[in-house]
């Protein structure tokens, strides 16, 4: 039904998680040439984690900091800003020669990133009716994905060729040609947008309401807080999402330390496991579209596939603890991924079926600053629990998978929209 109602949304999205992948470009590219550029500035396992604590306690602020941005200014100018400060701060990079300048690059870094998440969500709940939206963010997700498997081998080839000082100011070009197609095809919100056809916006626009109201009124952030339903989707992702990044950030440490590998061997086997996460991102934004149009409803969907996802990831945490050589580690992270993808991409939907179009980017930003705040604990206990082997932490992210299920079917309730006191202050 959906291509007969035309592409251009698709289009959205798609440029969205290119932009995705950039971002992960970006940010992993530290940690795959780690090796060489501690040895160059003389900086320590301790100092990475440290780097990683930076950039994610600014990266907590700037989700919730852009969330209000993108509800203020709008995707298309949203995406424009968050875009040109991580381009400049990750080019910027190829300067440094000093850990003070990195932690600042890193915190600017953090900030500027984490818009791309709130306006990804604040997108889908724009673009996408109810029906199609967990397939719209597992796309976007997907750019993710695919960012994790491009970036440790291109990073590699191009540290090979350039060295690490030139391959972080190549890859700070990459937003900036980004940037061309995305203010060229963006022009408006779909209600607006002078390039989409009549029929794809009312199929959208009508599509938006299926679930219940989305007028796009603004939530006031204090009786947003107020509701159950947010409180599931903050705590859900303060448990959950430390797993993802306990891969991302350390997955290249891990193999280094684990197995002895150095960048090029890295760049070889650390993009295998998001093959699995972009699997899992598309896998799942397909389950929950497919129980939906068969009448299912979206608390059905939603339920399932976070259930199903975490159900994959706790037996692979657990076995992947003893995993001997890198070839089993990097499958089991694939499947860890895997379900991972398929549990977030429904989560991140959740502010969109909760909740009108004004409070998406806000909700989406003040969870992904608590997802961040879980995973800055997680971030100091790695150099803690991993002096002998990584088995600990594995053991620890397979704990925490099944209490934020618990979070979202517990304290967030049934998916079904919210009639918030904005709605009943204005009828």
């Amino acid at each position: 039904m959906s291509n007969i109602k035309g592409r251009f949304r698709w289009g959205v999205i798609s440029l969205i998680a290119l932009a995705t992948v950039i971002n992960y470009i970006d940010r992993n590219a530290l940690a795959v040439m780690w090796p060489e550029v501690s040895k160059e500035i003389g900086a320590t396992k301790e100092d990475y984690a440290l780097l990683v604590t930076i950039f994610m306690i600014f990266y907590a602020f700037g989700q919730s900091l852009f969330g209000r941005i993108f509800d203020a200014i709008g995707t298309r100018m949203g995406f424009t800003l968050s875009i040109i400060v991580w381009s400049l701060s990750i080019a910027a990079h190829a300067l440094v020669r000093s850990m003070p300048l990195l932690v600042f690059l890193r915190a600017t870094l953090g900030v500027s990133e984490a818009g791309n998440w709130p306006g990804a969500a604040k997108a889908n709940a724009l673009w996408f009716p109810s029906r199609e939206r967990a397939l719209a963010q597992g796309i976007f997700n997907a750019g993710a994905s695919l960012g994790g498997i491009i970036s440790a081998p291109l990073i590699a080839l191009l540290f090979v060729q350039f060295g690490w000082h030139g391959t972080f100011l190549l890859i700070g070009v990459l937003g900036f040609i980004w940037l061309v197609p995305w203010l060229w095809f963006y022009k408006a919100d779909p209600d607006k947008h002078p390039g989409l056809s009549e029929e794809e916006r009312t199929y959208i626009l009508t599509g938006r309401t299926e679930a219940g109201r989305d007028d796009g009124r603004r939530v006031p952030l204090g009786e947003l807080l107020r509701y159950r339903q947010s409180w599931g989707v903050i705590l859900s992702r303060f448990f959950l999402d430390p797993v993802w990044w306990l891969f991302v950030s350390w997955l290249p440490i891990y193999l280094a330390e684990t197995f002895g590998f150095d960048v090029k061997q890295i760049g070889l086997f650390a993009w295998v496991p998001f093959v699995g996460a972009m699997l899992g991102s598309l896998f799942g934004g397909w389950f929950a579209g497919r129980i939906i149009t068969g009448g299912g409803g979206v608390h059905k969907a939603r339920t399932l596939s976070i259930a199903i996802g975490c159900a994959i990831m706790l037996p692979a945490l657990l076995l992947t603890i003893g995993a001997g050589d890198p070839l089993t580690a990097v499958l089991l992270i694939a499947c860890i991924l895997f379900g991972f993808q398929m549990a977030i991409g429904n989560i991140q939907t959740l502010p969109s079926d909760y909740f009108g179009g004004g409070a998406v980017g806000s909700l989406a930003g003040i969870s992904g600053t608590a997802a961040v705040a879980g995973t800055l604990i997680t971030t100091w206990l790695v150099p803690v629990l991993t002096k002998t082997s990584y088995a600990p932490i594995f053991a620890l992210s397979a704990a925490i998978v099944p209490i934020s299920f618990l979070c979202f079917w517990l304290v967030g309730g049934r998916v079904e929209p919210v009639a918030t006191q904005s709605t009943h202050d204005q009828e």
